[in-house]
């Protein structure tokens, strides 16, 4: 009977953090889906947006452009709630410290981009030159920067999760976390040819956190009735 209770006492404590782990790494998966699909229909319905000439964050331009600020601000949010439910799904195992420090840094450069707007260009909003601008405000500049030091941190927190997938046994987690910022920076690298490739490397990183954020959730114990 003692170890009974005994049994039963040591086991709330996990399933009450196994709960709101659970519950935190949502904010992970739903983050970049979200974002992307807010702006697809933001791309599509706006007169003058061209996904072959323009980037997302310049959807933040024009009258509408506040949708696409609180597309940032919420994906932002929901990167550092993520971030922090994958400190707790992590804590005391490999990779578990830095990862989830890296995506908060992530989610920060969202919030950040959402402040500092980039520069009107290519055609968009209506009324901005054709060609695209060949300087940038101070505004631009800091949005620029801020998403290139996210996107880094974010490549450098799929290298620490495939630590973390190895030290597992999840052979195919870990080279995936690996192949993702490879894609990611190879997509920035093609941004001076097309911003296509930009878009599509931006793209997959959120996607592959949204899958590597899953997977943490389902590998989370349930949370158990009293």
């Amino acid at each position: 009977m003692t170890h009974t209770i005994e049994a039963r006492v040591a086991t709330a404590p996990a399933a009450a953090t196994s709960a709101p782990a659970r519950t935190l790494l949502a904010g992970g998966v739903v983050a970049g889906p979200l974002f992307l699909g807010a702006g697809l229909v933001q791309g599509i319905s706006r007169d003058g947006f061209d996904f072959s000439r323009n980037a997302i964050s310049q959807l933040s331009l024009g009258g509408p452009g506040w949708i696409q600020v609180t597309s940032f601000l919420l994906t932002g949010a929901l990167l550092i709630v993520g971030a922090i439910g994958m400190r707790r799904a992590l804590h005391g195992e490999p990779g578990g410290v830095w990862a989830p420090r890296l995506v908060a840094v992530f989610g920060t450069s969202f919030l950040l981009s959402a402040v500092f707007a980039a520069d009107p260009g290519a055609g968009f909003p209506a009324g901005a030159p054709d060609a695209s601008a060949t300087s940038m405000s101070w505004h631009g500049t800091l949005h620029m920067l801020s998403g290139m030091v996210g996107y880094l941190a974010l490549c450098a927190a799929f290298f620490v999760l495939a630590r973390h997938f190895t030290a597992g046994g999840r052979r195919g987690w870990a080279v995936g976390s690996r192949l993702v910022p490879a894609a990611v920076l190879v997509g920035f690298a093609g941004s001076s040819a097309t911003v296509v490739a930009f878009t599509v490397g931006a793209g997959l990183g959120l996607l592959g956190l949204a899958a590597v954020t899953t997977r943490l959730v389902k590998a989370q114990p349930p949370s158990r009735q009293a």
